[in-house]
């Protein structure tokens, strides 16, 4: 019995290790196959975007990957709400156009929410959600600037994907789509871009996609999605997964 006690150890040793490389190949109790509850905030937009067609487009493409539970709120003054905590990131699909941004409570809400470590995902104009607030540059990374040039006339144009090591777009190949080239973007703060677009009208690069962290939150900001065809446009609406995923924590 005494010769057969190391075999034992042994079997037991390996059977030990196989079960943790199961555990770890299946990943069910990994972070990074949780369910994480995404809340998608619009309810008022500029009248040439009809939020209430691409939000649902937007809720369908996130949807597609089966990690994220999607929710969507038709008033930004939900950023105010104490049920705000319950979602593990948000997603603001709204501009404040020609009336006041949701107030002081939602900005807190919001501020607080991304800062404590919650994801954040600003989709299209929501560059311009809070036009009345400064920190908004300093979550957002760029906003929406009156002043300079909106957006190249619609049309096509390619997205070229500028980072291939970042977990967002890893993998990723540049992509056609048909929407808005936004060069209206201002703002000093500090961002990371992964991917760009050429202006046809002044030759120039603009950013598409980015990424910033503020407290312990991440935050991707896209500003693709003018129409429903152009979030459902599929390198588009990779993007916006796959940048949804990694702000709440998962890998895309």
């Amino acid at each position: 019995m005494k010769s057969l006690a190391p075999l034992v150890a042994l079997c037991l040793l390996l059977a030990g290790c196989t079960d943790r490389q199961d555990d770890s190949q299946a990943g069910t109790d990994g972070p990074n196959d949780s369910i994480k509850r995404i809340v998608i905030v619009t309810g008022i937009d500029y009248p040439g975007h009809h939020w209430q067609q691409t939000a649902p487009a937007l809720a369908e493409a996130l949807s597609a990957d089966a990690r994220l539970d999607v929710t969507v709120v038709e008033d930004p003054g939900f950023l105010a709400s104490p049920q705000l905590g319950r979602y593990d990131a948000a997603v603001l699909h709204f501009m404040d156009w020609e009336s006041p941004d949701p107030g002081p409570e939602a900005r807190s809400g919001l501020q607080q929410f991304v800062r404590s470590g919650k994801g954040l995902m600003i989709v299209h104009f929501g560059c311009g959600a809070f036009q009345e607030w400064d920190e908004f540059v300093n979550i957002a990374g760029r906003v929406w600037d009156p002043n300079l040039r909106g957006h190249d006339p619609h049309g096509a144009f390619t997205v070229a994907i500028t980072d291939a090591e970042h977990p967002i777009t890893k993998g990723m190949a540049s992509f056609e789509t048909t929407d808005e080239l936004y060069t209206c973007l201002a703002g000093k703060t500090p961002i990371h871009v992964l991917a760009t677009a050429r202006s046809k009208v002044d030759g120039l690069d603009y950013p598409i996609a980015f990424v910033l962290n503020y407290g312990t939150g991440r935050i991707f900001h896209c500003v693709l999605g003018h129409d429903v065809a152009a979030v459902e446009n599929p390198g588009a609406a990779a993007l916006f997964r796959r940048g949804c995923a990694w702000t709440a924590g998962l890998a895309p």
